[in-house]
């Protein structure tokens, strides 16, 4: 956006203030609200934020600052905070980008594929649940008449919680969002946003502005909007399902190919790439699923509820909704992260995953077409199919591992992020919880 076209979008959306917004490690937002007189600031300079206060960004007191500098083409009003606009910012220490910022650590990857004249096009599926908070700090489902077994699709589960799902989808849709269509999913006050896909930087700044948006409406109506992995224990978990195609120039799909032998529609370029996404699923599973709550939903054996979208074995088949990556002809669909990644995080990981398949031209094997939740672990490891990890602990090691994720996001940053998720894992194991209060109090 050239400094006309700023000027003439601050007049029309009578924008007063600006949110300079980067993400942690965790790909939580954070900002500074800076008056619209100083947004060229913002984009020259960066707004200044005192690093060593921020989880992840691996500095201490005594250092510069991490100056968020905003790029011109983020900038996007905020329709339910009126007179406000957000700039999407990557991190800069001295004058130079920081390696421990995750946009800037996407954008690095995002420049390798443009050396080979490609795109990676991604389109994100966030699921959440609208919870409400009672007086005793318990959160309960928003609608306490959403008690079906089965909820996926239901009418009145969906009709009942319109008033939070109108607001925000008329929101997004007044900050350019395309969105298509909403449903509830498979669990109790569960729902699903889905909006038209777009370059995959433009896709993970959306999904954190789409955040921004369900926390603060639902906090509007009196609810809490989650995108917490597993917050039901018997119900499904929070996915968001990243749908994958790497365009040309011209625009052209180069997954797409219909002289396909196995009739997926997938060209030789994305059976590589492909083939990169499963040989090192169990690093990047630690990007995709990157909190301890992730693995009570990628779990052998499937769901309590008897329903799970979530996959568990390292596979892929035709349409096959098992499997860690579904092909719906023409492009790749990698079901494993959850809604409370970093979608930053994960996407430079598949990026690099997938160029790592493509540059040694790593071979996929034949799909699995069979319902996998029904295949034993046993049968799985006769047919080499790998399982996933099972906790954070062991995805933290796998991603320690694999050397590749260290050496093309960079030392910095996956060294700060095994850091702070081993702590995570020491403080999880420490807690004592109900389930163990119950179980053992009078055991013995």
């Amino acid at each position: 956006m050239l400094h006309q076209e700023i000027e003439q979008f601050v007049k029309d959306h009578d924008i007063r203030y600006v949110l300079a917004q980067f993400v942690d490690i965790h790909g939580v937002a954070k900002t500074k609200s800076v008056p619209v007189s100083k947004l060229q600031n913002v984009i020259e300079e960066g707004a200044g934020f005192a690093g060593f206060a921020v989880p992840g960004l691996g500095m201490e007191p005594h250092e510069s600052d991490f100056m968020a500098r905003g790029d011109p083409q983020t900038l996007t009003p905020v329709p339910w905070q009126p007179g406000y606009a957000r700039i999407a910012c990557t991190g800069h220490v001295d004058g130079e980008p920081h390696p421990i910022d995750s946009r800037h650590v996407l954008e690095r990857q995002v420049e390798r594929l443009k050396q080979h004249g490609w795109t990676l096009q991604t389109g994100l599926e966030p699921e959440f649940f609208l919870f409400r908070e009672c007086r005793n700090g318990q959160i309960i489902q928003a609608d306490d008449t959403d008690t079906l077994d089965k909820p996926c699709y239901d009418y009145k589960g969906l009709s009942r919680s319109r008033a939070f799902l109108e607001q925000f989808v008329e929101n997004l849709q007044a900050a350019g969002f395309d969105i298509y269509q909403i449903d509830h999913e498979d669990a109790n006050a569960q729902f699903e946003i889905n909006y038209t896909h777009s370059d995959a930087l433009t896709s993970a700044d959306r999904f954190v502005f789409l955040r921004m948006g369900a926390s603060e409406i639902a906090n509007r109506l009196g609810m809490v909007c989650s995108f917490m992995p597993k917050p039901i224990p018997s119900r499904t978990g929070n996915g968001m399902h990243f749908h994958l195609s790497i365009t040309d120039d011209d625009g052209r799909n180069l997954f797409h190919d219909a002289t396909d032998p196995q009739q997926l529609g997938l060209s030789p370029l994305a059976y590589h790439f492909l083939a990169g996404l499963l040989h090192h699923a169990r690093g990047l599973c630690a990007l995709a699923a990157p909190t301890v709550n992730s693995y009570k939903r990628l779990v052998v054996g499937g769901s309590a509820s008897g329903a799970t979208w979530a996959p568990v074995y390292i596979t892929y088949g035709d349409n096959n909704r098992s499997a860690m990556v579904r092909v719906p002809y023409g492009r790749l669909e990698y079901r494993l992260p959850d809604s409370g990644c970093n979608p930053y995080l994960v996407t430079a990981g598949l990026i690099a995953a997938g160029l790592d398949g493509i540059e040694r031209e790593l071979e996929a094997g034949p799909p699995k077409n069979v319902n996998l939740y029904r295949v034993s672990a046993e049968q799985c490891e006769q047919e080499g199919i790998g399982i996933l990890p099972q906790t954070l602990r062991e995805a933290l090691d796998a991603l320690e591992a694999d050397r590749l994720f260290a050496d093309q996001l960079g030392h910095e940053m996956i060294n700060e992020f095994l850091r702070l998720k081993r702590e995570e894992w020491i403080e999880y194991n420490r807690h004592v919880s109900e389930w163990e209060i119950r179980r053992y109090a009078e055991f013995f």
